[in-house]
């Protein structure tokens, strides 16, 4: 008793049980038109910390602020390939694109 947070008599779901739960409730579509957005924000996220740098540390070698990198690594919304072109340069890595056939 007192273990775990119970939410409307159920044990707390995991973070996978409640995407998948989600994903049924008719949230698909919109998770699957920001799916590109979140893999661009996790392997800019990925790469800075490879680099070991903070997303202050990357604003001012772009010249710019930490809330506008803090945007980028958001997901919220595709930066153009300028843009992840000079963050890429910025901590030595070079932006690459791929396209793969949908379904595949």
């Amino acid at each position: 008793a007192g273990d775990g947070v119970m939410l409307g008599g159920d044990a707390m779901k995991t973070l996978s049980e409640t995407k998948a739960r989600l994903m049924k409730a008719g949230i698909r579509a919109a998770y699957t038109e920001q799916a590109a957005e979140y893999a661009v924000a996790r392997e800019l996220i990925a790469v800075r910390a490879k680099a070991g740098l903070t997303q202050t540390e990357v604003a001012e070698r772009m010249g710019t602020t930490q809330s506008v990198v803090a945007r980028l690594e958001s997901g919220k919304s595709l930066s153009s390939l300028c843009i992840l072109s000079r963050y890429a340069s910025t901590i030595g890595f070079l932006v690459s694109v791929k396209l793969t056939r949908a379904g595949a």
